[in-house]
């Protein structure tokens, strides 16, 4: 009888799209949206027919995000002297997800207006990418459950109980999108740079506005891990908080 000769082991897909990277043109911020009406009902709000119409910030919400633009601001002109000039600055991209309580992110930006940082493209752009996490049968629920979610996350992120969206979907959709923005800006930054010699402060300000979920795990993404496993292991990311993505060497 013939003998089948041994077959290679199949190859995993790449979950991490960051993980083989070895550096990114933009520096990347994750913030969080501000306290909102969700939050202070205590349910979990992750549909997008429902959350990109109801679930807006409150009041609480739109103060924290006006506090957050204005705290980055202020630390934005600093990196330019004691003046506040912000001539030598390619200025800040936002790109949000398009549910209500991140889509009031022009709270934030009036803020970033004010000290006349620039703008690209003088707009925010909306990025479906950046949605939260599908929970499935558990939305509109009490938030108490994310736990249990999170419980199976850690043994296997590809889990989708409860139908939701797997750890590791997330972990997937948002890397992939920051390499994609990562380039595009790039592009812009060299046309615009021609004949002027590269600096740290002459490149994008990248801010990615979206939820607990999908930021928690893209933080996984920028550490090199292998999947999303471990997202509820890192530093909790506070609503109306933001956060640098620094790529793990």
């Amino acid at each position: 009888a013939m003998i089948s000769p041994p077959q290679p082991p199949a190859v995993k897909p790449l979950i991490n799209q960051l993980l083989h990277q070895t550096k990114l043109s933009s520096q990347f911020y994750a913030l969080r949206h501000g306290q909102s009406l969700a939050n202070v009902k205590k349910i979990i709000s992750s549909d997008p027919q429902v959350s990109t119409v109801k679930h807006g910030l409150s009041e609480l919400g739109k103060e924290q995000a006006r506090l957050a633009g204005r705290s980055f601001a202020s630390d934005y002109c600093k990196r330019d002297g004691p003046t506040g000039s912000i001539s030598a600055l390619r200025g800040v991209a936002i790109f949000s997800s398009d549910f209500t309580r991140a889509r009031e992110r022009s709270i934030f930006a009036d803020e970033l207006a004010k000290s006349k940082i620039p703008l690209y493209n003088d707009d925010i752009i909306l990025e479906t990418r950046l949605r939260e996490r599908f929970f499935g049968d558990l939305n509109g629920g009490p938030d108490t459950r994310y736990r249990d979610v999170w419980n199976i996350d850690l043994k296997d992120a590809d889990h989708t109980e409860f139908h939701v969206e797997s750890a590791n979907s997330v972990l997937h959709r948002t890397t992939k999108l920051v390499l994609e923005l990562d380039e595009i800006l790039e592009r812009q930054q060299s046309a615009q740079s021609k004949g002027s010699a590269k600096t740290e402060d002459s490149c994008w300000k990248c801010i990615l506005v979206a939820h607990g979920d999908v930021l928690q795990i893209l933080q996984t993404g920028f550490l090199r891990h292998p999947d999303a496993s471990r997202h509820r292991n890192l530093e909790h990311l506070e609503t109306a908080s933001i956060r640098e993505l620094i790529l793990h060497e």
